[in-house]
């Protein structure tokens, strides 16, 4: 007897769905069934299995009510893992442009430290003229991060101490003339 209500409750919730909710629970127990007619004693699931029950995970809200052959945590699982691939595989090393070679960054190190009020247009104009192809902006990029492990300001600094050390000389000279 309950079976029969339950039958009959079925196949009034069969009526009352869709013909897309209907086409993909027909479509999952195809699978299922060619899935168990493998001839193996525990059949296994491939990956177009694994697929397929993702993909039909994200399309019908009711897939846990018709997936018989594992149960909702695998499939879940499968997604996670999926997931987790495809980001693995788009964040992957190896990507992106070349960096620029130890002997450029060495020649850009060098100038900066030897002609410390030169800039990134400068130094890019004597790199040229050296023969290497480095774009402006990307000695700038390598200054930036020299400067930053140094003393921030301090090529500015340096020259205008310069400047001042002798106006503060003349000054003092000034004064001991006048005292004297």
């Amino acid at each position: 007897m309950f079976q029969f209500v339950f039958s009959l409750l079925a196949a009034v919730r069969v009526f009352l769905s869709s013909r897309r909710d209907i086409a993909l629970e027909v479509l999952a127990l195809r699978q299922q069934v060619a899935v168990l007619k493998r001839k193996r004693p525990r059949p296994l699931l491939n990956s177009f299995d694994r697929l397929f029950w993702t993909t039909l995970r994200r399309l019908c809200p009711r897939w846990t009510d018709f997936l018989v052959i594992v149960k909702p945590e695998t499939v879940i699982g499968w997604h996670r893992a999926g997931f987790r691939l495809y980001w693995r595989w788009r964040s992957r090393p190896g990507s992106g442009r070349p960096a620029i070679p130890e002997e450029v960054r060495g020649l850009i190190r060098r100038l900066a430290e030897e002609n410390s009020t030169w800039g990134a247009p400068k130094i890019h104009g004597e790199l040229q003229k050296l023969g290497f192809l480095v774009s402006e902006r990307t000695v700038a990029r390598y200054l930036r991060r020299l400067r930053r492990r140094d003393d921030p300001g301090k090529a500015w600094l340096d020259s205008w101490i310069g400047d001042r050390k002798q106006e503060y000389f003349n000054i003092c000279a000034a004064v001991r003339r006048r005292v004297t």
